[in-house]
């Protein structure tokens, strides 16, 4: 499945930005080596749908999902409420054209499947266990099992809800990818490159150990973001992912 302009690795950069002028300057500087710009709710939360104009303004955005000519957009807002509070969100956002919109599958599948009826040429995708949490988090807020047997089980609820992506740390993808098979697009946060700080994120890989398990889709974000030359560092890992590609399901 393509992602993004053809011929670019799958990576998402997150512009987790305090202001619209960062994220701005960040995406000018990353989108010649991404597929994809991720916005998430800190930048949602204080620009709102102004920086998606802003940006495609500026040619740093696709126009609309398939399009060849710039990074496509993933919304990743999380949304995590009862079905009909989701499904008006799910309206709301998708008047901007996004590739993707995250869903909290822990939700339960009504709420998922609201979302998906809202905006079903939208691609929902379940976010299934969260890549800061441990297995001992997970206790803590009343999840029994490892963190692989959570995720397998919000990642089967989210697609049979009709979710068409999921996302989960790169630790998962193997298992997911193997129940659930090569229909659903798989996205990994939780993504360092060799000899990154872990920071706030439990459970991370290599984006050539992502891809190589069956990812569609890398997300970084402090590696490049932090780094001195921004544009520098995302073709650097765009290069890696490119050599880590592997089949599908391998």
């Amino acid at each position: 499945m393509s992602i993004g302009p053809a011929g670019r690795a799958p990576l998402a950069v997150a512009l987790d930005a305090p202001d619209g002028a960062t994220a701005l300057r960040w995406a000018a500087a990353v989108a010649p080596a991404a597929a994809v710009l991720k916005i998430g709710l800190e930048l949602f939360y204080r620009e709102g749908p102004a920086v998606v104009d802003a940006l495609r303004e500026q040619g740093l955005l696709a126009a609309a999902p398939g399009s060849a000519s710039a990074p496509e957009l993933f919304l990743d807002l999380k949304l995590h409420d009862i079905p009909a509070t989701v499904a008006g969100g799910m309206r709301s956002v998708a008047t901007l054209s996004p590739r993707f919109v995250t869903v909290h599958a822990a939700g339960g599948s009504a709420m998922v499947r609201a979302a998906v009826d809202a905006a079903p040429d939208i691609e929902v995708a379940g976010v299934t266990v969260l890549t800061s949490l441990d297995v001992k988090a997970l206790a803590a807020i009343g999840f029994t099992g490892s963190p692989r047997d959570v995720v397998r089980r919000l990642a089967v609820l989210a697609v049979e809800a009709g979710a068409r992506a999921l996302v989960c740390s790169p630790q998962e993808v193997r298992m997911v990818r193997s129940e659930l098979g090569d229909a659903v697009t798989l996205i990994t946060p939780g993504v360092r490159p060799p000899g990154a700080q872990a920071a706030d994120q439990a459970r991370t890989a290599t984006p050539r150990e992502a891809i190589a398990s069956g990812a569609n889709l890398v997300v970084v974000g402090r590696p490049i973001t932090r780094a001195t030359d921004l544009g520098e560092a995302a073709q650097a890992i765009a290069d890696s992912i490119s050599a880590g590609r592997a089949p599908v399901g391998t």
